[in-house]
């Protein structure tokens, strides 16, 4: 079961009781009560699944299917040409996703992977920064096939992503419902920071990170999977600030532009190569990676490449965390040799992270990677 799903909890606590007569009856009122709660919160569950939705799978579930399938087909392409997006595709889909509160009990006020994120509100927190282009470029998609949920072609997105830079084939479920106004948005600080201060006063990197994911019902184990996707991609000056380098390929590292432009240099800049493919060209140049082929999905996140280079590659408290922590190195350790290993629980993770807060229609979800649904 995954424990993302919205959870309700009906649980009491009784309190001391006179004689045995109170306590039989304060008994049969709770139960009542409890009782009553539960027939309530099924009505009005059962009531929102028939509702109509104008961007959920209400239309004929295998039209809906095919849709799916066919946006997937054209968005590998798309991601695996010049453009190179895969990192911001799965940055907004795991940030669509990342603001889910289990201990919240009401859709979607939960967040969580609802669509929310492309509402300006949710875009202008402080974490979405630069991922208005991931939005863009999917605009053309939603266009297109207009029945797909926002929530689901982010994630569909997302998944593609990943297995279009050469990681796992992510199986997930789709038919998740949107938001339909900014005012449904998360509020923000629910995303996880990089470097102390932390929003949530974690004396610790390692304190914050579980925080944050064990409000979304991660352990430890999926949580140094997760933290895996930065595998692929790059900080930013102009977005996160956690780095110097910026935009462009004169404020890019040796990996991701060419530093010899700052200098008045650049007429002899190699060509990037850092997909999985050996291809050159890596789309926008500038920042800085964790990783040398950072549009490569592979296990090299584990393997500490900023060691070699520490002024060239990222590496924040939160990344030296998972392999200082007592919980979380073993796992580190295990992904750093195994990277099947890696892929499996990444893959599974994934899948976790894109239901959490989700409402399906149908409720079962609708696959795409086989015929059932």
């Amino acid at each position: 079961r995954n424990t993302c799903s919205r959870r309700l909890s009906t649980d009491t606590k009784g309190a001391p009781h006179k004689s045995t007569e109170s306590r039989n009856v304060s008994k049969m009122s709770s139960s009542v009560s409890m009782a009553e709660e539960r027939a309530r919160v099924r009505v009005g569950d059962l009531t929102r699944q028939l509702t109509l939705h104008p961007t959920s799978a209400t239309d004929d579930t295998y039209t809906y299917q095919a849709d799916l399938k066919a946006c997937r087909d054209e968005l590998l392409p798309f991601i695996s040409g010049d453009v190179n997006c895969n990192p911001i595709l799965l940055r907004l889909a795991w940030h669509d996703a990342g603001t889910f509160d289990e201990s919240v009990p009401m859709w979607p006020k939960c967040g969580g992977a609802n669509g929310s994120i492309r509402f300006d509100a949710e875009l202008e927190h402080g974490a979405n920064a630069g991922l208005r282009k991931g939005l863009m470029y999917l605009k053309p998609f939603h266009a297109k096939y207009p029945r797909l949920s926002w929530a689901d072609l982010i994630q569909l997105a997302g998944a593609t992503a990943i297995e279009a830079a050469g990681g796992p084939k992510v199986a997930m479920r789709y038919g998740r419902v949107d938001t339909d106004v900014a005012e449904q948005c998360p509020e923000e600080g629910n995303l996880p920071g990089a470097e102390p201060p932390f929003e949530d006063k974690s004396p610790d990197a390692a304190t914050h990170l579980r925080r944050v994911f064990h409000r979304m019902g991660f352990n430890d184990q999926e949580i140094v999977a997760l933290s895996g996707a930065h595998t692929i991609g790059r900080a930013f000056k102009e977005r996160s600030g956690v780095t110097d380098f910026g935009y462009g390929p004169k404020n890019g590292t040796a990996h991701t532009g060419c530093p010899a432009m700052k200098a008045g240099g650049g007429g002899g800049c190699p060509a990037l190569v850092a997909r999985r493919d050996g291809a050159e060209g890596v789309g926008m140049q500038g920042g800085m990676s964790w990783t040398k082929k950072w549009l490569t999905f592979d296990n090299s996140y584990f393997k500490k490449e900023y060691v070699e280079d520490p002024e060239g590659l990222l590496w924040m408290s939160t990344d030296k965390a998972l392999h200082t922590d007592s919980g979380f190195a073993p796992h580190f350790q295990r992904y750093a040799e195994d990277e099947g290993a890696f892929f499996e629980d990444f893959a599974s993770a994934f899948i976790k992270l894109s239901e959490c807060g989700a409402r399906f229609r149908p409720v079962n979800g609708i696959k795409i990677n086989d015929e059932s649904w």
